[in-house]
């Protein structure tokens, strides 16, 4: 089971927020059901805690859930002074301004939820996890991931009623952060994040310490899991070279009027030619010595695995696709 508790604040009687209720809704929706239309995470959503003992008591009673996932998505201000890093809450005052950023690390350590997934879109939430001023560190224990919107000293940015950072993350969940598989991970949201940002000011920040993939969302494929799993079925190994020739080129058929050379166009091998097709748009595989696999196939050349390709031959021998 997967359970996600979503906050978004836009009500600080300073310095009110306009983007974090509209993108805890959208991050709401989004992990409640993958893109294939299956059920997802079970989501509690907040919005507009007024007090800090409020806020404190459901990121608290959420740790104590048990669950094989767990997703916390903040956004809201942050702030930091010489005692560490705070989620802010309406009612913050003066050495009081929320939620230490360590004691929900310490929270997440202590809880039973097998995978912790911690994302921050607040100004400063780079210091989630850092050492506070007297030097003390509170770790990261295996099964915790932490993506957080900018670093230690960076504003989070609003931009048309959205954090600048969740507006990307909301870009990765739909798909832009997907694997091959389909799979959306949060170091695939990180590695989108930050190359969609480019000379951006706000960096984000990603630390983990898990050893086993976890994903967050799903959608379609860009290639059917029927296909990527005939990985293993056309190279024996991931060195191997499959061989071409024209009989997997539909075209050339007595069918069409222009030049035909033997083999001729056999059926099942124009079956298999567009699967290799399929994993060549995907960067899973090249033609030797050619451009286009058109031209290996007439010219009875290889193809072969990119690097890529190597990668995902092994999930599948491994039976992770």
């Amino acid at each position: 089971m997967e359970k996600a508790l979503v906050i978004g604040i836009n009500d600080y009687l300073s310095h009110p927020l306009k983007g974090a209720v509209n993108d805890a809704k959208i991050i709401s929706e989004l992990l409640q059901v993958n893109g294939n239309d299956t059920t997802n995470f079970e989501v509690t959503t907040l919005y507009n805690v007024g007090t800090k003992s409020e806020l404190l008591t459901e990121i608290s009673n959420f740790f104590n859930v048990s669950a094989d996932m767990g997703l916390l998505y903040f956004a809201g201000h942050g702030y930091v002074n010489e005692l560490g890093g705070f989620l802010v809450t309406p009612d913050h005052k003066r050495y009081d301004e929320g939620i230490d950023m360590n004691y929900i690390l310490k929270l997440a350590n202590n809880s039973k939820i097998r995978n912790k997934v911690i994302i921050l879109d607040c100004c400063k939430s780079g210091n989630f996890a850092e050492p506070v001023e007297d030097g003390s560190i509170t770790n990261i224990k295996t099964g915790t991931s932490i993506l957080t919107s900018s670093r230690e000293d960076e504003p989070s940015k609003e931009v048309n009623g959205h954090g600048v950072f969740t507006n990307l993350f909301i870009e990765g969940l739909k798909g832009g952060a997907a694997d091959i598989r389909g799979h959306i991970s949060p170091g695939g949201l990180y590695a989108y994040i930050d190359q969609a940002l480019g000379a951006h000011e706000q960096r984000p920040v990603f630390k983990t310490n898990v050893t086993e993939f976890v994903k967050l969302r799903c959608i379609i494929p860009q290639v059917p899991l029927s296909t990527l799993r005939k990985l293993i079925e056309y190279f024996d190994s991931p060195t191997d070279d499959f061989q071409l020739n024209p009989s997997f080129e539909d075209t050339n058929s007595n069918e069409n009027e222009h030049k035909i050379v033997e083999p001729y166009a056999d059926e099942e091998n124009i079956l298999i030619f567009k699967d290799l097709q399929k994993l060549r748009n995907v960067g899973l595989i090249n033609p030797v010595d050619e451009d286009h696999m058109y031209d290996a196939a007439m010219k009875s050349k290889t193809c072969r695995l990119t690097a890529l390709g190597h990668h995902y031959w092994r999930l599948v021998r491994e039976g992770r696709i």
